[in-house]
C-alpha cells in the first residue's frame, strides 16, 4: 500500500487547481482520475467563459470565488500559457423589465467586487456589436470578462503540478474509503491508497464520494446543457452575449471561442440522470432559436458539432467548500460558474488542506509552465528552424486546424492516450471535419507512440474503440 499526505479525487479543472496549489507544499500529493483522461466530465462541456463575476449572490463563496478567480487567471494566462483572451462580456436588455435586472445586476456586480461595469445605450452596442438584434435597448458591459480554452486550463493545472512532484493516477476509480484513526484508505478497484487526508472534487459523483465518509451529508442535481459551434467566423461576434439571468442560470449565451469559432448554449434541464449527456433536437433547436433572439444573423448551416454537459447543482445553491470530519474535504457542487473560480478554490481548498497538515512550502517551486507549441502560429522562419530539429513539425496531420505530427506526438508524451485525449490538447479532429480526414492518421501515430494496437485505442477510453 503506498502512503501519502493528500489524495485529491477527481481530474477535472477543480481537482488539478488544489493538486496545483497543494504542489507548492512539501508534502506527497496524488491525484485520482477514474476516467483513462483528464478533464472528462464538465470541465470539457462548458461555455469557456472566464466570468467577472456579476452573477452570483452576493456573500456566497460564488460570488468571492469567482470575482479572486477572474483576477487570478488574468495573471496566470501568462504563467501558465493558457489559451485565454480579455474580449469582455455584454448583458442584452430587450424590454423594461430586462432594463430594471440590468440595474440590479450592476448594483450587484458591484457589490460582490467587480472593478468596473459600464451602461451602453442602444447605439453603443450595435456600434461594438453590429451583429446583435436591432430590438436590443441597452446592455451592460464588463470589461474584465474573458474566454477562455477549459481543456488548456486542466491541463496547465495538471502539467505543473506533477513537475512540482504530484503523482497523477488516471483509470483509478474510487470503489471505497476507510477512515482510520491516523487518517484514510482509498480502495480503486485492486489498488489501496493510505493517506492522511483526502480531498473530494469527484464532480457530479461528488456527493457519492462523501457518502463513502459522511453518509447523506449532501446531494447533487444533475442539470445537462447542451451547446451548438459554429465554424470558425473571426469577428462575427466579438463580445461574450448573455441575455439577462433566468431562475435557472445565466441562459443561452453567444460567444466567440479563443480559436474562432462561435458558441451557442445552453439549455438547462434537470434529467436525474449524472451520466446524460445526450444531445436531442428539441433541446438543440431550442438553444438555437434563443441564440437568434440575441444574434438573429446566426447561420445555423455552418454548425460543426453540438454536445452536452452535465452541471453538478448543489442543494444549498453554493459551492460546498468544507470539512465535515477531520482530514476529509469537500470541493463539491461547483457548477457555473466553476470554471472561472476554479484557482480561487484551489487556493482556498489547498490552504485548508495544508493548515490541517501543518504543511511548509517548498523553496523549490516551478510556477510557470508551457503549453505544446502551435506550428501553425510560428513565423516562417521559427517554423523552419524547429522542423530542422524535429521534422514531425513539417507533416500537417490534421489540415482543419493545421495540426502537424510533432505537435500530437508532443500531446502524447503529455499524457494522451486516446483521439480525444490529443484533440482537445492540440485540437486534431476538432475543425470543420470533426476529424473526418485526419482520424487514421491519428490512430497510426497513437498505436506508434503507445505501442499499442489501433484496434485497443478509442475516441474516448474502453468502450469507444474506432475500429473493429
Amino acid at each position: 500500500m503506498m502512503d501519502y499526505d493528500v489524495i485529491v479525487i477527481g481530474g477535472g479543472v477543480t481537482g488539478t487547481a488544489i493538486a496545483w496549489y497543494l504542489a507548492r507544499y512539501d508534502i506527497k500529493v496524488l491525484l485520482l482520475e477514474k476516467e483513462c483522461e483528464l478533464c472528462e466530465g464538465a470541465s470539457k462541456a462548458n461555455s469557456g467563459i472566464a466570468h467577472s463575476g456579476y452573477d452570483p449572490e452576493p456573500g456566497t463563496l460564488k460570488a468571492s470565488l469567482n470575482v479572486r478567480g477572474s483576477r487570478m487567471l488574468h495573471s496566470l494566462a501568462s504563467l501558465l500559457d493558457l489559451d485565454y483572451m480579455q474580449n469582455g462580456a455584454m448583458v442584452l436588455a430587450f424590454s423594461d423589465s430586462d432594463l430594471k435586472k440590468l440595474e440590479k445586476l450592476k448594483e450587484r456586480g458591484s457589490a460582490n467586487g467587480v472593478s468596473y461595469s459600464e451602461m451602453l445605450s442602444k447605439d453603443e452596442v450595435l456600434r461594438r456589436e453590429r451583429n446583435v438584434s436591432k430590438d436590443v435597448k441597452a446592455a451592460l458591459f464588463f470589461p474584465t470578462s474573458a474566454i477562455i480554452c477549459p481543456f488548456s486550463l486542466v491541463y496547465a493545472f495538471a502539467e505543473n503540478a506533477a513537475v512540482n512532484g504530484v503523482e497523477v493516477r488516471t483509470s483509478a476509480p474510487v470503489t471505497g474509503i476507510e477512515k482510520r484513526r491516523d487518517g484514510f484508505v482509498i480502495h480503486s478497484d485492486d489498488l489501496s491508497f493510505a493517506s492522511r487526508s483526502v480531498v473530494n472534487a469527484a464532480g457530479i459523483y461528488a456527493d457519492r464520494i462523501s457518502a463513502m465518509v459522511v453518509p447523506e451529508y449532501f446531494s447533487l442535481t444533475p442539470r445537462r446543457g447542451e451547446y451548438v459551434l459554429l465554424d470558425k467566423t473571426e469577428g462575427f461576434v466579438t463580445s461574450t452575449l448573455f441575455r439577462t439571468p433566468a431562475e435557472l442560470g445565466k441562459g443561452v449565451l453567444v460567444t466567440p471561442t479563443v480559436h474562432g469559432n462561435i458558441l451557442v448554449g445552453p439549455d438547462c434541464i434537470e434529467t436525474g440522470e449524472k451520466d446524460n449527456t445526450a444531445t436531442v433536437s428539441k433541446g438543440l433547436a431550442a438553444v438555437m432559436e434563443s441564440g437568434r433572439k440575441s444574434v438573429p444573423e446566426l447561420n445555423y448551416r455552418t454548425i460543426i458539432t453540438s454536445f452536452s454537459g452535465v452541471r453538478a447543482h448543489p442543494d444549498g445553491n453554493d459551492f460546498i467548500i468544507d470539512m465535515p470530519c477531520p482530514g476529509f474535504f469537500n470541493a463539491a457542487g461547483i457548477e457555473s460558474p466553476g470554471l472561472t473560480a476554479s484557482p480561487a478554490i484551489g487556493e482556498m481548498a489547498g490552504s485548508m488542506v495544508a493548515e490541517y497538515l501543518k504543511a511548509k512550502k517548498k523553496n523549490n517551486y516551478i510556477e510557470t509552465r508551457k503549453k505544446i507549441v502551435r506550428a501553425s502560429s510560428l513565423s516562417p522562419e521559427k517554423l523552419n528552424d524547429l522542423i530542422a530539429t524535429n521534422p514531425g513539425y513539417g507533416r500537417i496531420v490534421c489540415r482543419c486546424e493545421s495540426v502537424s505530427e510533432g505537435e500530437i506526438v508532443e500531446a502524447v508524451r503529455r499524457g494522451a492516450v486516446t483521439l480525444d485525449g490529443v484533440k482537445r490538447r492540440v485540437r486534431a479532429g476538432m475543425g470543420r471535419c470533426q476529424g473526418g480526414f485526419c482520424t487514421p492518421l491519428l490512430l497510426d501515430i497513437l498505436s506508434r507512440e503507445l505501442n499499442v494496437k489501433k484496434e485497443m485505442l478509442g475516441k474516448k477510453g474502453p468502450g469507444s474503440e474506432v475500429l473493429v
